[in-house]
């Protein structure tokens, strides 16, 4: 398991502002509700699933957000964080 250092809460706001609006809200959503499955971030977010999907994609492509298989049903992924 690999150990991550924690980055200052500059570099991943600085990050963020780079990110389409759909992206930065559900980066808002999970920093106040985490972990949260897609469909959980859709109902929050009330973006559609699809736009939900492309934000976390984008927010995995720079390090920003983590999917873990849910302890709840492992069938479904749940997505936090990664700051």
């Amino acid at each position: 398991m690999s150990t991550t250092v924690p980055e200052p809460a500059g570099e991943f706001r600085e990050r963020l502002r780079e990110l389409p609006p759909s992206a930065k809200l559900v980066a808002k959503v999970l920093e106040t509700e985490e972990p949260l499955t897609q469909g959980e971030l859709a109902e929050e977010s009330l973006l559609p699933d699809r736009t939900v999907r492309y934000a976390l994609t984008r927010l995995e492509e720079q390090d920003l957000v983590v999917s873990r298989h849910s302890f709840r049903d492992a069938r479904k992924q749940v997505y936090l964080l990664n700051n």
